[in-house]
C-alpha cells in the first residue's frame, strides 16, 4: 500500500495514528537538529519532521531529498507546536519513521509553488510540472466540477448526451477549418468541426428533441487571451421551442452554476438588450455592465458650432464621462492619447474636457469652443464638477464606437471598476442577420447560415437584407461572450434563400449542405439551441485573464504546443502515403 491517507486530510483527531503518505517534496528546511519537509500531493500539503529522536536511516534519507522527489513516508501524526492557520493540515505534522524514495528528480526549471518564477513559455514547455501547482490544478478541478454540474442539470431536464463525429466535411463559411487528409481517399480531406452545428440540427430532425454534448471544436484563426485553436463547448439543441424557451432554461443553467460554484446569486431574470442598443450605449455586443461610463453621441453638441473640421467632417462624435477624474494630469492624458492611437485601437487622437471642481472648464480644444458648448456638453453627458469627458470622432460610427468601448474598458481597469468577484450577466438579442465583408465583397452571416430571420423582417430579404434581424442571442458576463445561439431555419426553401443571399450557387449549396437541405424534406421540427464556451465559463468563475490556465495542455499565442513541439513536419514517407507534396 503506497498510502493510507492523502496529504490534505489529516487533522487533530488523527493525532497518535501511524499513517503512510506518498507525494512530492515541495521544500526542505533544516533548523538545527530538526529537518522539516513539506510533502505535497493533489489533495494538499503535510509537514514532515525528522529530529534527533528519529531513526538514523530516516535522518540520512531526509538529508538526501531534493525538490520534487517522489517519496513514500511512514510516521506518527502529532500536534504541531507552531501551527499554520493558513494550511488545512496546519495543526498537525508527521514524525517520520520511514522514508522511501520512489523516484528522484532533477532540479525543476521553475519553482513549483503558487507564486512561481517561471515565465509563460517556460511553464508551457514543462506543463506537466506547472500542473502540480495549486493555482493551475485547482482550475482543472473547477472545470471538472462545472462539467459534472452541467451534465446533471441537463440530464434532469430530459437532455440526452450524443457524441457527434470529429472527422466531418469542410464548411469554410466563417472561420478557417483545420483539414485532415484521407489516406484511403487520396486527394480528399476531412475537416475538424468548428461546432457540431449541422449535426445537432440533424438530431432534431431525427426526433431526439433535446440534445447536449461537451464538444471539442476547432478553428484555425488568430489567437488571443480567450481563444485557442481547439476549445470545448457546452453544445445544446432543442425542438419545438421559441426564443424564450431557450433563454429561460439556459439562464437557469447559468444561475445554477454561479450559485453552486461561487455562491453567487444572479437576478431572477437577467436583462435583455438589443444589439443596436448595446452598440450605441457601450460600443460592443458584449458590454461590461459592471460600471457605467456609457457612450453618448455628441454630434448635435459640436457640429456647426465652430470651425473645427475634425468634428464637422466626422460621421460620429462620441464621449464618455469619467466621474471624479478632472484632476488627471497632462501626463496621464497624454498616456490616454497614446493608448487610443495604438494600432489595436486605431483612433487618430483624443479630445478631453475637464469640468474642474471650482467650476472652470479646461479642454484640449477650448480655443475652438466657448461657454455655450461646454454647458450643452455638460448637460448632454450628465456631468458634474470634478468630472472628465473623453471624446473620440471618426469616419465610421461603428468603428468609433468600438474605439470608445476600448477606451471605456481601459478607464474601468485604471479606476478599479471591474472587480472579478462581481458578475453582471445579460442577454444580447436581435442581432443583424448579415454583415458586409469588404474582403469578400458580399454579405456574410453574422452567426451562421442556418440562423432564422425575424418573422417580421422576412420581406426585407429581397429588398434590404442588411436590415434583417436574426432570432439570435448571446449570453454575456462581465464583457465576455460566454455563449451564443439562435433559432434555426427548418424550412428548406428559406434555407436555400439564405444561401442565395450569401452568394452560394445552387450547386455549391447542394455540395456543401445538401445533406441538411434534404433532411428538411422529411418533417423537420422548429428548433434552436445555444453553445457555451466551457473554457471561458471556467476562466470567468476562476477569475482568470486567460483561458489557458483552465486547459490542461493549451497552445501558445502562435498556436504551438511547445511541450510536444507541435505542429511539426511529417516524414516524407507519410506525405507519400497521403499523396501530398509540399510547395517550396
Amino acid at each position: 500500500m503506497y498510502r493510507t491517507n492523502t496529504c490534505g486530510e489529516l487533522r487533530l483527531p488523527d493525532v497518535g495514528k501511524t499513517v503512510t503518505l506518498s507525494g512530492w517534496v515541495q521544500r526542505t528546511r533544516r533548523m538545527g537538529g530538526m529537518t522539516f519537509v513539506d510533502l505535497r500531493d493533489r489533495y494538499g500539503l503535510t509537514q514532515l519532521v525528522a529530529d534527533d529522536n528519529s531513526d538514523a536511516q530516516v535522518r540520512e534519507a531526509v538529508n538526501h531529498l531534493g525538490r520534487e522527489y517522489c517519496i513514500q513516508v511512514v510516521g506518527e501524526v502529532r500536534e504541531r507546536q507552531s501551527k499554520n492557520e493558513n494550511l488545512p493540515t496546519g495543526d498537525i505534522e508527521l514524525a517520520l519513521q520511514k522514508v522511501t524514495i520512489l523516484s528522484t528528480s532533477e532540479t525543476p526549471p521553475f519553482i513549483i509553488e503558487d507564486e512561481t518564477d517561471g515565465g509563460d513559455d517556460l511553464r508551457m514547455r514543462y506543463r506537466y510540472l506547472d500542473l502540480r501547482r495549486n493555482a493551475v490544478r485547482s482550475n482543472l478541478e473547477l472545470r471538472h466540477r462545472m462539467t459534472i454540474l452541467v451534465r446533471n442539470f441537463l440530464d434532469q431536464r430530459q437532455f440526452i448526451e450524443v457524441e457527434t463525429p470529429v472527422l466531418i466535411g469542410s464548411t469554410p463559411e466563417g472561420a478557417r477549418d483545420f483539414v485532415v487528409p484521407s489516406r484511403m481517399n487520396p486527394g480528399q480531406f476531412y475537416a475538424l468541426p468548428q461546432s457540431p452545428q449541422t449535426l445537432k440540427q440533424l438530431l432534431m430532425v431525427a426526433g431526439f428533441d433535446r440534445y447536449f454534448q461537451i464538444a471539442k471544436c476547432f478553428r484555425d484563426e488568430d489567437l488571443r487571451a480567450d481563444r485557442q485553436p481547439e476549445f470545448t463547448q457546452i453544445d445544446c439543441e432543442m425542438s419545438f421551442v421559441e426564443q424564450d424557451d431557450v433563454l429561460n432554461i439556459f439562464e437557469d443553467l447559468a444561475r445554477h452554476l454561479f450559485a453552486e460554484v461561487r455562491g453567487y446569486q444572479l437576478p431572477e431574470r437577467l436583462p435583455r438588450m438589443t444589439w443596436h442598443e448595446a452598440m450605441d450605449r457601450y460600443g460592443s455586443d458584449k458590454p461590461d455592465t459592471r460600471f457605467g461610463m456609457e457612450l453618448v453621441r455628441l454630434d448635435e453638441v459640436f457640429k456647426g458650432k465652430a470651425d473645427f473640421k475634425v468634428f464637422d467632417e466626422a460621421a460620429y462624435i462620441g464621449g464618455i464621462c469619467v466621474s471624479g477624474a478632472s484632476e488627471y494630469s497632462r501626463k496621464q492624458l497624454d498616456q490616454l492619447t497614446d493608448f487610443v492611437k495604438r494600432p489595436q485601437v486605431g483612433a487618430k487622437g483624443l479630445v478631453y474636457v475637464k469640468y474642474n471642481a471650482d467650476g472652470t472648464v479646461k479642454s484640449s480644444i477650448d480655443k475652438f469652443y466657448g461657454e455655450e458648448v461646454w454647458k450643452a456638453l455638460k448637460e448632454k453627458m450628465g456631468a458634474n464638477n470634478g468630472d472628465l469627458i473623453l471624446i473620440l470622432s471618426g469616419e465610421s460610427m461603428r468603428r468609433t464606437q468600438t474605439q470608445l468601448c476600448t477606451l471605456r474598458l481601459e478607464m474601468g481597469d485604471r479606476l478599479g471598476l471591474r472587480p472579478k468577484d462581481t458578475f453582471n450577466c445579460l442577454w444580447i438579442v436581435d442581432f443583424p442577420l448579415f454583415e458586409w465583408s469588404d474582403e469578400e465583397q458580399r454579405l456574410m452571416a453574422v452567426h451562421h447560415p442556418f440562423t432564422l430571420p425575424n418573422a417580421d423582417d422576412i420581406p426585407l430579404l429581397d429588398t434590404a437584407p442588411e436590415k434583417v434581424r436574426a432570432v439570435a442571442y448571446d449570453f454575456v458576463c462581465n464583457g465576455v461572450e460566454l455563449g451564443g445561439g439562435s433559432l434555426r431555419i427548418h424550412d428548406g426553401q428559406l434555407q436555400e434563400k439564405m444561401f442565395q443571399i450569401l452568394g452560394f450557387t445552387p450547386e455549391r449549396a447542394q455540395a456543401q449542405f445538401g445533406f441538411l437541405i434534404n433532411a428538411f424534406r422529411y418533417g423537420a421540427p422548429p428548433h434552436g439551441g445555444i453553445a457555451f464556451g466551457l473554457d471561458r465559463f471556467v476562466s470567468i468563475m476562476a477569475g482568470l485573464d486567460t483561458i489557458r490556465d483552465c486547459i490542461a495542455f493549451p497552445k501558445n499565442n502562435s498556436g504551438r504546443d511547445v511541450m510536444l513541439d507541435a505542429p511539426s513536419e511529417l516524414d516524407p514517407a507519410q506525405l507519400d502515403e497521403l499523396k501530398l507534396r509540399l510547395q517550396e
